[in-house]
């Protein structure tokens, strides 16, 4: 399983009802394209006061396989969002950390 994590440090124009708007987008994905097995989203919820570096609102995406992460990347309406979220970001591809894990589930 790959587990795909985004990190996203928003402009601070960004308004609540954007976030959840972009990341519901994403999530509607999941009943689309196969082996796009369960998203989850939130805020960083850590007591470890600075350790996000500003990456407060964030999704992970698990995937079944490299296949399919890799068909989600290659997906227009993920790429249309996918820009949306860069646009919203501060720094633009600068305020969004991606990171793949690879696990055994």
């Amino acid at each position: 399983m790959i587990r795909h994590c985004v990190f996203i440090h928003f402009k601070p124009t960004i308004s609540v009802a954007y976030k959840t708007e972009l990341f519901d987008e994403i999530d509607r994905l999941k009943h689309r394209l196969p082996g796009m097995l369960a998203v989850h989203i939130g805020t960083n919820v850590s007591p470890e006061e600075g350790m996000d570096k500003g990456f407060s609102d964030g999704f992970i995406v698990d995937f079944a396989d490299s296949f399919a992460r890799d068909a989600y990347l290659e997906d227009s309406e993920h790429k249309q969002t996918g820009s949306r979220l860069v646009a919203a970001a501060e720094g633009g591809i600068a305020g969004i950390l991606v990171y793949d894990l690879e696990t055994d589930d």
